[in-house]
Parts: structure tokens; C-alpha cells; sequence
């Protein structure tokens, strides 16, 4: 496990983002103009992202496990003027290097060429002389059906640090983020979810500990090391921890915690009951996206009370639609759609026709993030599946996070997936692939015990049929997972496109 660790003060985070803004307002770069970096939880990250804002930019971080061909793709897609990476992707900018003929600014962190270091070193650490306006994300969706496509919404057109942005509020609000809170981020900085906790939490003053990649056992030696108090993951992670020895979970001490948050995926309820178990009634939950066209939460109290909501909308206005584009009755399952005034200020850039199927086809100004879900009476939301994974069998519909929870849960699964492939009499059955803890252990003994334990938790319809393993899933270290690569797999064989 790690045990060195690079500080950088406000003050050195500060004057490295005053120099970069420089380097951009140099070359031209005006509020509203693009920037997209492709780095690893480098320490100079957050540096980077604090430039980019200081001169009101739109940045795009992207994943530093897409191919040469992705990035090039989403680079030009965005219309960025500069790109910013590393060593650690050297080979790949050498490859991107006659591929981005709009982008002026090249850097490198940590290298000899377009070295990033020298370049914003010889600017001065003071702001810009004109008047500042703050920056804006433009992230992409994960690519799990399709071409990424990137989350446009406005420049808010204020002064910088006139007022903080709706997560900075919503952190201080319902996590109690201060100038005291010491917060920890185990996932990819390039993910919304994470580089906007980093950016809130530094508003307000906390100190940020980022760990380079999730490991269970490290992040437990890192909350006791630091006394962390707030932090947020994905239900991946928590499984993860749940399965470490016991011994190894009673070895650190969790005690500073205060907060702990999670969201991105759906969490098995049994994993949030042991969890709470754990660390007591610290679990928050929310459901959002990128898109920020609305905000559901959730603390423990009122989860043990409605356990597996997801909880009740405080940023807009929650209506589940069925087919025919009318609201359904209570405890019914539809899509979700936001209300309210966020709900249709995003696009999604240079897809009109995506933009407009996330709207609402009545007209309402409604906007949906493609989710399927079901309002209790007391107006809790329960998300059942993505629209795009139900699996039609005989005419029955089958939402397979369903199978998903439950096989998590077994002590020889590491990590499942399960979706619809091809049958020639109910035109679907449910598969589930899944990635044993010991590959050892696979084979037809495993699948049928995991069948029959799908079968003792759920009806016959909502189980796998049969189940293949794999070593890895193709999954996001964000934890979502990309299902879109497995499904197709099964569905190119028989000719079909989804």
C-alpha cells in the first residue's frame, strides 16, 4: 500500500491555476473557448481543471482508458483549442499528434515535450488582470450506447467566486462540508461525480485527499491515516470492502467518518444494510447526472424507512411516464423525468436528436436521464433498471439489476452483469456473465448453484437462464458498467442490432 503522498497547499494550487490561465489567455483562448485533458489522478489535476475555470473555459476531461481513436474523436467533437496530458499517455499524444489540427496548446505534464511545467512555470502566479468569470465542465457520457456525447450547459456568466455552484451548496447543505471537513476521493478525477465533489469541497476550504485507484484495504489505512470525515463511492466499492476479511475491516479505524456518500449505480440493499451495519447512520444516496437536470436524496434514517428508494427529489420535480406519455399511478414503473428550471438547460453537443429524446414528447419541458422507476406514496423514487437494458421474454418484461443485486451478494461472485440475449421462442432470455472471485471455481457447478440462488430470492422469470464467466467485466472504475460491449457480443451472433 502507498504511503508517501505529494501535498500541494492552497496557496501552490492557487498560483499553478493563475499561471495556467495565462498560457491560455496567450494563446488566444476567450471565456467560452474548449480545453480537454486526458490525465490520470495526477497530482496536478485539480491545478489543471483550476486554470481551465480561471479563464472561464469550457474542459473536458476524458478517461485515461480510451483508445487513441476515442479521444481524437471526442476532442475534435468538443472543439478544443488545447489539450492537456501526460508522460503516462505519451504514446497515445504522439499518435494524437497530427489528429487535433484546431488545438494550438499542447502540454505535458512530466514531459520532455510541450513540457507543461516550463511552459506555465515562466507565467506570473497572480490572477488575470481583466474581470473573471467562472469556467464550466463539459463532460461526456460514458459511451455505454454509442459515441459519447458531451453535457452542454450554459457558462453561468458570473464572476468567479461570486457565488458557489449548486454541488458546492448541496455539499455544505447535506454533508456539512467546511474548512474542517477532510474528504476523500477514491474514483477517476475525469468522472462528474468526483471532479465536481473536488471542486465543491475546495470552495469551501476542505482538504482533499485523492487516491491514485481504488483499493479496499488502502482506503480504509487512508480514512484512519487522515481522519477522513467525508467521502463518496460506488456501491462496487462498498461490496469490495464488505468482502475484505474480517480481521482486515476491524484493523482500521473508521470512526472520523461523518458522511459518506454514494450514487452512479444502484446499490443492492442488502450491501447498504451492512454498510450502515458498519459505519453507522452516515450512508447518503443520490440520484443525478451529468446532464444536473435534477437531484434526488437520501439519508440513512429515511432509506432504513423506505429501504432501496433512492429518495425524494430536492432539485426539481419527479414524474414517472408510461408509453403512452401520461403519468402513471403510484408504486407504477416508468420513465423518470425531471421538472423544473435545470431540467432542460442541458444538450447534449452536436446531437440534436439525443438532445430531443431526452425531452418530454407531450411538451412539458421534462427531461429524462433514461432511467425506469416508481414513486411511493410518500414520494420516494425507486429506480428499477435503464430503459435500454429491459429484457422482453415471452412477453414478459424483466428489469435485470434485479438478478444483478442479488448475485453481487454471492461469496464467489466478484463482479456480475446480467442482460437479454437472443431466443428463438420468447425472442429474449436472461444471461448473466459473471467475474467469479476465483476462476478457479467456474464452471457448470458454479452456475447452477448461482441459478438456484437467484431462484430462492427472486421469481423463475427475472433469473438467468444460464451464465458464462468471465476474468473481468468491462466496467467504468467509476462503477458503471458498460453492459453495451457484452450485449453486443451475443446479439451480433444472431444478426440482430440493438
Amino acid at each position: 500500500m502507498a504511503t508517501t503522498a505529494e501535498v500541494i497547499t492552497y496557496a501552490d494550487l492557487d498560483a499553478e491555476a493563475n499561471r495556467l490561465s495565462h498560457v491560455f489567455r496567450a494563446a488566444g483562448l476567450a471565456p467560452g473557448d474548449h480545453v480537454a485533458l486526458c490525465l490520470e489522478n495526477h497530482p496536478r489535476f485539480l491545478s489543471v481543471i483550476w486554470g481551465a475555470h480561471y479563464a472561464g473555459l469550457y474542459y473536458t476531461a476524458m478517461s485515461s482508458r480510451l483508445t487513441t481513436e476515442e479521444m481524437a474523436y471526442i476532442i475534435d467533437d468538443c472543439g478544443a483549442q488545447a489539450f492537456i496530458t501526460s508522460a503516462h499517455k505519451s504514446a497515445q499524444a504522439a499518435e494524437l499528434s497530427d489528429q487535433m489540427p484546431a488545438v494550438t496548446v499542447r502540454l505535458m505534464l512530466d514531459g520532455a515535450i510541450a513540457g507543461y511545467e516550463a511552459v506555465v512555470g515562466a507565467q506570473p502566479p497572480t490572477p488575470l488582470p481583466e474581470a473573471r468569470v467562472e469556467g464550466q465542465d463539459m463532460l461526456y457520457s460514458s459511451g455505454t450506447t454509442g459515441r459519447p456525447k458531451g453535457v452542454k450547459v450554459p457558462l453561468p456568466g458570473t464572476p468567479l467566486g461570486d457565488a458557489p455552484d449548486a454541488v458546492t451548496g448541496l455539499c455544505q447543505l447535506l454533508f456539512g462540508a467546511s474548512a474542517d471537513t477532510v474528504y476523500l476521493s477514491p474514483a477517476p478525477l475525469y468522472h462528474a461525480a468526483p471532479l465536481r465533489f473536488c471542486r465543491a469541497m475546495h470552495r469551501t476550504g476542505a482538504t482533499v485527499v485523492v487516491m491514485e485507484h481504488f483499493d479496499p484495504e488502502e482506503y480504509l489505512a487512508l480514512v484512519e491515516r487522515y481522519k477522513v470525515t467525508c467521502s463518496q463511492l460506488v456501491p462496487t466499492m462498498f461490496i469490495r470492502m464488505l468482502k475484505l476479511p474480517d480481521d482486515v475491516r476491524a484493523r482500521y479505524d473508521t470512526s472520523s467518518l461523518d458522511a459518506v456518500v454514494h450514487a452512479a449505480a444502484p446499490c443492492p440493499v442488502a450491501v447498504k444494510e451492512k454498510m450502515i451495519e458498519w459505519w453507522g447512520p452516515i450512508i447518503h444516496e443520490y440520484y443525478a447526472g451529468t446532464e444536473g437536470n435534477g437531484f434526488v436524496y437520501t439519508n440513512s434514517s429515511d432509506w432504513l424507512e423506505h429501504r432501496g428508494s433512492v429518495g425524494k427529489a430536492l432539485v426539481g420535480t419527479v414524474h414517472i411516464v408510461g408509453e403512452d406519455g401520461d403519468e402513471v399511478a403510484t408504486g407504477e414503473s416508468g420513465t423518470v423525468y425531471f421538472e423544473g428550471e435545470a431540467a432542460a438547460t442541458f444538450e447534449y453537443h452536436n446531437d440534436a436528436e439525443k438532445t430531443e429524446g431526452s425531452r418530454d414528447p407531450k411538451g412539458r419541458g421534462w427531461s429524462t436521464l433514461g432511467d425506469v422507476g416508481y414513486l411511493d406514496a410518500d414520494g420516494f423514487l425507486y429506480l428499477t433498471d435503464r430503459k435500454a437494458y429491459m429484457i422482453i421474454t415471452g412477453g414478459v418484461n424483466v428489469y435485470p439489476q434485479e438478478a444483478e443485486n442479488v448475485l453481487a451478494m454471492h461469496p464467489q461472485v466478484s463482479d456480475v452483469a446480467v442482460f437479454g440475449v437472443p431466443n428463438e421462442d420468447f425472442g429474449e432470455e436472461v444471461k448473466a456473465v459473471v467475474q467469479p472471485v476465483s476462476m478457479d471455481d467456474a464452471g457448470a457447478e458454479l452456475e447452477r448453484a448461482l441459478i438456484a440462488y437467484c431462484k430462492e430470492h427472486l421469481a423463475d422469470v427475472k433469473c438467468p437462464r444460464s451464465v458464462d464467466f468471465r476474468t473481468e467485466l468491462p466496467r467504468h472504475p467509476t462503477g458503471k458498467l458498460y453492459k453495451r460491449l457484452l450485449k453486443d457480443e451475443y446479439w451480433s451472433d444472431a444478426g440482430r442490432t440493438i
